[in-house]
């Protein structure tokens, strides 16, 4: 197809989400001037998610205000409400749930993750039992907590249950958390930085209960409180399910593509794989449910439930589909992520899971101020700082010029005697009730498949 021709035809976006959204809009801004369709399977314009579990919580703002800005009109054709059900790449066919079926010349997938049910369907439809993930489920939480209950569980001490829990205890309601692995954000962070986020938890009142499991939820047909694995009862009048996310992948089960419960594979500029590993040319992947190599991390693929990510891989797919191969770019960006709980201005940049030691490169756990920063074979490989958020870009140029690790002393404000490396302690995923914000998956698509050869 001519350069010329890139900018015109039909392009279907699939998910009206940040990276949906943003991806329309650089569209346009870069010249294309085809039909633009865009699917959503919520009835909203694309709307922001991160105020959900903080300003909506705390009542400083309503769930129907969170609708995101839009830079430009990107003249899309919105089906909103409809979810795709199917995708027949053959045909070059997205199929919806309405019945309908739309064609495409190219298409963009960008339909994120959902929140993770609770296991038991019937416990989890309890009256008073919450996920938080979309409009309703936030506006939902927070007329209960308006209301006052006695107490309110979280099952999962990751970021979403944390910061769940720090609104909580904002507004002054009794929480415990109950979380399966050794303290919270391990998964996220490693051990040494869990140990302050377990401090300053049951610093703010929180009855943190760690290395357990919530085993059955109580109620009969409003929620009464829950069964812990060690055997004692919580009672609580809301629950909040904070077990993670789950990729929207169901819909392409029989299309061929590289899908599975870890995203969908596609190559650094995000083009998707199909099942056999050969990259395709006309599908193009976005934002949550995306896995892709990165070489600063091992070439592994990187799957990621960050807000920055999602922009700018989706303005990188958005020129990738309007443009010749060698004028298309890769999407290389450092992951970046950032929390606001108990007090505590957390910030990530780089792969925190990818290492195998950290230092504290300035401040100290005792003041609750530091800069910690970790590595991988000798070199560094992400950064988290807490209350030190000026620090995070020297550390971000360490993470792209793949520093040595341990860092410079220039990039410490003591002697690196004193703070000698320790392990990163990361903990497998599988035993935690919470899941990483930056997951490795490793290198190639889900699925194992057999090489059947004629005997004859």
């Amino acid at each position: 197809m001519a350069a010329g021709d890139l900018r015109e035809g039909r392009i279907v976006v699939v998910g009206a989400s940040l990276a949906g959204l943003r991806a329309t809009e650089t569209l346009r801004e870069e010249g294309f001037t085809g039909s633009l369709t865009v699917v959503g399977d919520e009835p909203h314009v694309p709307y922001d998610r991160p105020p959900l579990s903080k300003q909506v919580l705390l009542g400083q703002a309503t769930a129907d205000t969170t609708e995101l800005p839009v830079r430009r009109n990107p003249d899309a054709d919105w089906r909103l409400g409809t979810a795709a059900t199917g995708l027949d790449p053959l045909e070059k066919r997205v199929l919806l749930a309405d019945g309908e079926s739309l064609p495409y010349d190219r298409l963009l997938i960008t339909t994120g993750t959902r929140a993770r049910p609770w296991p038991n369907p019937a416990e989890g439809a309890l009256d008073g039992v919450f996920t938080l993930r979309t409009r309703e489920d936030a506006a939902g939480l927070a007329e209960r907590l308006d209301a006052g209950p006695r107490r309110v569980l979280v099952i999962g001490a990751g970021f979403t249950g944390s910061e769940i829990a720090s609104a909580c205890r904002e507004r002054g309601l009794d929480v415990t958390v109950a979380e399966r692995g050794p303290a919270p954000l391990v998964g996220a962070l490693g051990g040494t930085l869990s140990k302050l986020a377990a401090v300053m938890q049951r610093n703010h009142g929180v009855d943190l209960r760690c290395g357990v499991t919530v085993t059955a939820l109580r109620g009969n047909g409003g929620f009464t409180g829950a069964d812990l694995s060690d055997g004692t009862r919580v009672d609580a009048d809301v629950c909040v399910v904070a077990l993670g996310a789950v990729r929207n992948v169901e819909w392409l089960a029989d299309s061929g593509l590289a899908a599975g419960p870890r995203g969908i594979a596609c190559d650094a500029g995000c083009r998707a794989f199909n099942m056999y590993g050969i990259v395709t040319d006309d599908v193009f992947v976005a934002g949550d449910v995306s896995r892709f190599p990165h070489p600063l991390f091992g070439y592994q693929m990187l799957s990621l439930e960050h807000w920055g990510n999602a922009v700018e891989q989706a303005e990188v797919a958005a020129h990738n589909m309007i443009n010749p191969g060698p004028r298309q770019r890769p999407h290389l960006t450092i992951p970046t992520f950032w929390s606001t709980q108990f007090g505590l201005n957390i910030k990530s940049v780089g792969v925190p899971t990818f290492s195998d030691h950290v230092v504290i490169a300035q401040g100290s756990l005792e003041a609750r101020r530091l800069a910690m920063v970790y590595g991988y074979q000798g070199r560094v490989t992400a950064a988290v700082t807490v209350d030190m958020a000026k620090s995070l870009d020297y550390y971000r140029h360490l993470i792209e010029t793949a520093a040595p690790f341990p860092p410079p002393p220039g990039a410490l404000d003591r002697a690196l005697a004193a703070d000698v490396p320790i392990p990163s302690d990361v903990p497998d995923p599988k035993g935690l009730s919470h899941g990483p914000t930056v997951a490795l998956t490793g290198y190639l698509p889900d699925r194992r498949l057999t090489v059947l050869r004629p005997t004859s």
